[in-house]
């Protein structure tokens, strides 16, 4: 009997509770991209009947955090990965359910040569939310770092 290893998406899930709250969909989680959708809920609406900017940073968040897991988990012996500053630029009204895609904005290999010479690299994660109609509604950069263990 062969036992396999969680999703990142199961891992999201089952570790951080806002994720769970906002029964977040991990659509695609890779070393290279990771796509994670909210669902239309009405208890998570802003004034106008769309998602509530929180609700959607924490979408972005999150899906910047599972591309960190998918890039960097192998390291988790050694480091712990960190969110260390986070902008967004809310850019069109968002309704219904929105999906955020999550990309590296340094190559793996260059943050872990980083974290190889004993240093804390930092890295930016790039996020863009659209809507179901492919309008991006939100854009966001997560600076993440691994911060070795001691």
């Amino acid at each position: 009997m062969s036992e396999t290893l969680p999703s990142i998406g199961e891992l999201m899930a089952a570790t951080v509770p806002m994720a769970r709250t906002l029964n977040l969909e991990f659509v695609e989680t890779t070393a290279e991209r990771a796509v994670v959708r909210l669902p239309d809920q009405p208890d998570f609406h802003n004034h106008v009947g769309g998602p509530h900017a929180g609700a959607m940073f924490t979408l972005a968040e999150s899906a910047s955090g599972a591309i960190v897991l998918g890039a960097f988990g192998d390291q988790l012996s050694r480091a712990v990965p960190l969110a260390v500053k986070a902008e967004i630029g809310y850019k069109k009204l968002a309704m219904g359910p929105v999906t955020a895609t999550a990309t590296l904005g340094r190559p793996i290999a260059e943050v872990i040569a980083d974290l190889d010479a004993g240093e804390r690299p930092e890295f930016p994660v790039n996020v863009s939310i659209q809507r179901e109609d492919g309008a991006v509604t939100g854009e966001m950069t997560i600076i993440w770092t691994l911060r070795p263990n001691s």
